[in-house]
């Protein structure tokens, strides 16, 4: 019996000692093999151990008190002077991390988020978050990853704060500290580019975005001190440049002749139009506010985080698992029905099959990189749309055209919650891309798969697709479907609908009401239709938008529980009251210092002098002065947005010199 049963046993395509005699013990574990397809350089044992010269605690070591000495140095200078004035002229001041409304400060601001960035990818994966002390255990690493959380930000502050001390000094400290962190962590990237985390090449790619931020600040703060070497040091006030260039753009326009209403757009230059929308062209007079371009950016660098997270993480698995397929295998997933067999019963002959499955794994590697690379290009078209739609919102608030970017009428004044959406909106865009990449290269890559197995493999094997089977056997129902739609259409247009010169009126409102009745039985087929276009539409929808904060995925009543959309609505707001270029101009006008007048001379006559002398002619460049002047105080009192935050008698309207019929009692 025991013979009969260990025979019976054999004789299965399930039998272990065919398993362990054929290629189990050689091919089915890989890491073990010699004639691997992918080689040792993709295993994670074939890594070896590596030391840098400045090891990673040595650089935090080092860097991180000669970050906070140039701080301390530099904040002696930029006194508080207001604050205990007897006290060495003043208490020392806290210095910014760069205004927001700088022009040179706009790359190297991007620069240092960027850094922040990257620094928190790799955070995430880091054994040791805190190089500067190793933790005992799982509970004390959870701990030191949120004190890295402020430790980074407080590192990479000094190269963006040694910009805002406005001197030499604070130039060549910032050049310094950049060439620090550049040379040692380019160092660290040469000397040890490959490691055992995540993928033997994602610590080298991962390194890139943080490796150009810091090459960039390397050359900015040198460009920097040279030209201040050079020129004079000039008391100028910040972004006093784009400010008039936008006041001189804004002035010089001028009404269009001829009107362009009756004048049709034909469908290639409405379609041209339409795809140069998700285009940001930049403009003469405008530009985007610092906070957006550091946002994109962050967004930018956090779409090629996660996408080369995604790509290291499941590629090479799928090929390890292409390479490392045998036979034994094959011959679970025939009995299963996954693989089709001309000669199922033959286990020993499973190489047609065989090749089947590889092919199948590649398909499969061939639809997750093909749909990575699709939502990382739809992630930044929609970004670049993103750019373009702020500068319109932001143009219609400049303006005062609140309705046309809200949902309702809103004081454009800062509030908490107004202060709290712009200190985190950066990071809220940052956050959303990634979610946004991630939804999307699930419902993508999940639809490329069932495309590629259901239509385009059975295709290429000379079998008959599955999903045209189904669509073949339902055909008659489509075509029911179709016609019935067809026929209401035609009925309405020729039947139902009567028009005039003048109007259109419904017309056999009897025989409309029975046709009604009589293809609700086929309406409600198509309604189901209509409701899985409209669920799939709208998931597609969402998750290409996702990334997107200057729309609202819900309805415009319900866009507050939006938490993206209600932190950008609060933003304009903070950015269009404090930041309105027209009122910075004016602003930077009314500060513009008078020319000096010429001295008089006193050996003059005393008739001379009593003489009323003719003024000289106004120059054309103090004649565009006061028209500049002018137009810029009558806009300012004409803007609605600017109009409650006035004072009480300016809110009258006979301040604004209005003539009232009836006068106030």
């Amino acid at each position: 019996m025991a013979s009969n049963g260990s025979s019976g046993i054999r004789d299965s395509p399930l039998e272990p000692g065919i398993f362990l005699d054929e290629d189990l013990g050689s091919d089915w574990y890989l890491y073990e093999s010699t004639e691997s397809a992918l080689g040792d350089d993709l295993l994670p044992d074939a890594i070896p151990e590596c030391h840098p010269t400045i090891s990673p605690r040595l650089y935090h070591t080092i860097m991180a008190p000669v970050s906070l000495a140039v701080i301390l140095a530099l904040s002696f200078p930029a006194k508080r002077r207001r604050l205990h004035r007897s006290c060495w002229s003043g208490v020392p001041g806290l210095l910014s991390s760069g205004n927001l409304e700088e022009d040179g400060s706009r790359a190297p601001a991007a620069a240092a988020f960027a850094l922040q960035l990257s620094a928190l990818f790799q955070l995430l994966l880091e054994p040791e978050p805190l190089p500067l002390a190793a933790p005992a255990g799982h509970g004390a690493r959870e701990f030191w990853k949120l004190l890295a959380l402020l430790y980074y930000p407080a590192l990479y502050w000094p190269l963006l704060a040694c910009a805002a001390a406005r001197r030499r000094r604070g130039y060549a400290a910032g050049a310094l500290l950049a060439w620090g962190h550049c040379g040692a962590q380019l160092g660290q990237w040469l000397q040890c580019p490959l490691r055992t985390q995540v993928h033997g090449l994602y610590s080298a790619l991962s390194h890139v975005p943080a490796l150009l931020a810091l090459a960039l600040l390397s050359l900015w703060y040198p460009a920097l001190l040279i030209r201040s070497l050079r020129q004079r040091p000039e008391t100028q006030i910040p972004g006093k440049g784009y400010y008039r260039k936008y006041l001189k753009a804004v002035l010089s326009k001028r009404g269009r002749k001829g009107s362009s209403v009756g004048i049709e757009e034909s469908r290639w230059s409405r379609i041209r139009s339409y795809l140069r929308s998700y285009f940001y062209i930049p403009e003469e007079g405008f530009r985007i506010p610092l906070k957006l371009l550091v946002s994109v950016t962050t967004a930018v660098i956090a779409v090629y985080q996660v996408a080369l997270l995604l790509l290291l993480a499941v590629v090479p698995t799928i090929r390890i698992v292409r390479a490392g397929m045998t036979k034994d295998v094959v011959v679970l997933l025939v009995q299963l029905g996954l693989v089709p067999s001309e000669n199922p019963a033959v286990p020993g002959d499973m190489e047609k099959e065989l090749g089947t499955v590889r092919h199948y794994l590649w398909a499969l590697e061939v639809c997750y990189i093909s749909s990575l690379v699709f939502c990382c290009l739809l992630t930044c078209a929609m970004l670049l749309r993103t750019l373009a739609m702020h500068r319109s919102n932001l143009r219609a608030l400049y303006q005062g055209a609140v309705l046309d970017v809200f949902s309702k009428a809103q004081i454009l004044r800062p509030s908490r919650e107004s202060i709290v959406s712009w200190i985190g909106f950066s990071a809220f865009q940052a956050a959303f891309a990634c979610l946004g990449l991630l939804i999307q290269q699930v419902i993508f890559f999940l639809c490329s798969v069932a495309f590629a197995f259901l239509v385009v493999l059975p295709l290429q094997a000379g079998r008959g697709s599955p999903l045209l089977g189904i669509l073949r056997n339902v055909w008659p129902l489509w075509l029911f479907l179709f016609l019935a739609v067809l026929l209401q259409h035609l009925l309405a247009h020729f039947h139902f609908l009567q028009r005039n010169s003048l109007s259109a009126e419904l017309a056999h409102r009897c025989a409309l009401s029975v046709t009604s009745f009589l293809l609700f039985p086929t309406n409600v087929l198509v309604g189901l239709v209509a409701g899985v276009w409209r669920v799939v539409i709208s998931g597609l929808y969402n998750s290409v938008h996702f990334c997107r904060l200057d729309i609202s995925l819900l309805h415009r009543r319900a866009d507050t529980f939006d938490p993206g959309y209600h932190s950008y609505c609060h933003y304009l707001r903070v950015e269009v009251s404090q930041c309105h270029p027209l009122l910075k101009a004016f602003c930077f006008l009314l500060l513009q210092p008078r020319r000096p007048e010429p001295p008089r001379d006193t050996q003059l006559e005393e008739g001379l002098q009593l003489m009323h002398p003719k003024h000289p002619a106004l120059g054309k460049a103090r004649i565009r002065q006061i028209r500049a002047r002018w137009c810029l105080a009558y806009t300012l009192l004409h803007n609605p947005s600017l109009s409650a935050s006035r004072k009480t008698a300016l809110a009258n309207p006979a301040a604004n010199g209005a003539q009232l019929g009836v006068p106030r009692p």
